[in-house]
């Protein structure tokens, strides 16, 4: 499941596209009530909140660290930025005047940038414990109510089956690859050998029949030869 969604059957997008989201609904946010009102507001919160968690939700599962991490830092930077460049005009107040300009939207979504980070970490720390095995196989597996364990494909086998029986590459309980392969090399053997000797009795075999038939042909002759010389009976 390393690229798919929080849904299984939907693929999911890359980090920098989960970023992409996560900009756009928040920058779209400050800039409406930037423009509105001066500082971050409602729409704010709702955008901000709805990208973040609209990223964590469909980046790929082994690329969720960025969608995790990025809640603060996009307050950090697209508030200042967006704020300088269409926040209300300054009046020459210098450094002063531009630190309350920028600090004010700041300490106002503080609130909103840390339910939207826990919202986030908790979906994402979710995310990484249930998708760890979340294959198609294995939701099967449990629905089926099956609890055999699974191994992966790079582990080593068992020697034998759950339940014992023979394996379909024909080894026997407790018989290792090597032991099978002796005992078909010893199978071949015993089996060529068989061919062989019922090669040899299929080539003298018409050489006996004939003889027995000889023998048979023989004995009817004498046998009707005696009964010829032998006197009729009255």
């Amino acid at each position: 499941m390393p690229d798919r969604s929080i849904i299984g059957t939907v693929l999911g997008i890359p980090p920098v596209a989960a970023l992409g989201v996560a900009v756009a609904f928040t920058g779209l946010g400050v800039l409406i009530d930037v423009l509105r009102m001066g500082t971050v507001g409602v729409i704010f919160k709702i955008g901000f909140f709805l990208g973040c968690l609209l990223a964590v939700m469909w980046v790929r599962r082994r690329s969720l660290f960025g969608p995790m991490v990025q809640p603060p830092l996009l307050v950090a930077v697209l508030v200042p930025v967006i704020v300088l460049l269409v926040g209300p005009p300054r009046s020459g107040g210098g450094m002063t005047e531009t630190l309350l300009l920028v600090g004010a939207p700041l300490i106002n979504s503080f609130p909103t940038m840390a339910t939207t980070t826990a919202v986030v970490l908790a979906i994402g720390i979710g995310r990484l414990l249930l998708q760890r095995y979340d294959a198609p196989e294995l939701r099967l597996r449990r629905a089926t109510g099956d609890t055999t364990p699974v191994r992966s494909p790079s582990a080593k086998r068992p020697a034998t089956t759950p339940s014992g029986r023979i394996r379909r590459d024909g080894r026997k309980p407790g018989q290792t690859v090597a032991d099978r392969a002796r005992e078909r090399a010893r199978e071949k053997r015993l089996y060529a050998e068989r061919a062989e000797a019922e090669g040899t009795t299929a080539t003298e075999r018409p050489a006996r029949l004939r003889d027995v038939s000889g023998r048979r042909g023989s004995d009817a002759a004498r046998g009707a030869a005696r009964t010829s010389r032998s006197p009729r009976q009255s």
